[in-house]
């Protein structure tokens, strides 16, 4: 007997990308269980499957840095309290990332596939599954949509939560209506120009040297630190929420067309984000 969950829950993450560096993604998570029915007759009662499985995913993964900790690209540097990662990707590029260790995934391959992803996750949802189900199903996958959509990463180093992680992202979809009308050329621009995109607030950034682009700050978990090629950067003068996201795109605009009147739908992930008017 199987039991299934769609969209269980989604993880909102980066990891490192060969040719891009650091790209943020939302997949969502449909999870397949089975086995023999237990007293209740159930493979496993759905409140259970909610509160632990997707627990255990939302406590992991989610919000972290995944990086493939076999890739010869990957170096890293272990201490007590935190971990250095350097990546080389692009033609000659490179990123350092610092942060506390559980901002970060560790998965035992060479690339970050759906593949090695879900044989992580099976890994470390086993030991939460009753003696009952022998056999665990995961598929990810992202939002399927026809309008544009762009992978940004950020940090929100005033947030309680682990959105404070200073490399976590999203794929995110863009409305933009100029006088009430969908301006369709305006989402396809900037959702081109933040195909990638780190979105860096200027509040956090130390410096910029040589290229890079070096951002710092210490929140509740701990110190976090990137330096990131500044031509892969996209500065804000306030915090990267997606309400300060909306506001940004709608102010800039209005900024370039001052008789014009836009709405902004900026998403953060699947299925939640910011309406901005200016």
């Amino acid at each position: 007997m199987k039991l299934f969950v769609e969209h269980l829950t989604t993880i909102d993450s980066a990891y490192l990308h060969p040719e891009h560096g650091l790209l943020g993604e939302s997949w969502m998570v449909d999870i397949t269980l089975e086995g023999a029915l237990d007293d209740q007759s159930m493979v496993m009662d759905f409140a259970d499957v909610k509160r632990k499985l997707k627990f255990v995913i939302d406590d992991t993964i989610d919000h972290t840095l995944i990086m493939p900790q076999l890739s010869p690209e990957l170096q890293l540097d272990n201490h007590k309290d935190f971990l250095v990662a350097r990546w080389g990707f692009g033609v000659s590029e490179t990123l350092e990332h610092t942060s506390p260790h559980k901002a970060v995934t560790l998965l035992k391959a060479k690339q970050v596939t759906h593949e090695t992803i879900i044989a992580h996750l099976k890994g470390i949802l086993a030991p939460f599954l009753p003696d009952s189900v022998k056999g665990i199903e995961l598929q990810l996958r992202t939002e399927v949509t026809s309008e544009p959509t762009y992978h940004y990463v950020h940090g929100l180093k005033k947030h309680g939560g682990n959105c404070q992680r200073i490399a976590h992202g999203h794929r995110s979809r863009i409305q933009i209506f100029r006088n009430d009308v969908r301006a369709h050329e305006l989402e396809q621009a900037w959702a081109a120009d933040w195909k990638t995109a780190y979105i860096g607030s200027t509040e956090d950034l130390e410096k910029e040297l040589d290229g890079f682009s070096h951002f710092a700050y210490t929140s509740q978990q701990g110190a976090f630190r990137l330096s990131y090629p500044t031509k892969r950067c996209r500065m804000i003068d306030t915090d990267s929420t997606v309400e300060c996201i909306a506001t940004f795109i709608a102010n800039t605009l209005k900024s370039r067309e001052p008789n014009a009147n836009f709405t902004v739908r900026a998403y953060e992930g699947v299925q939640k984000g910011a309406i901005a008017q200016a």
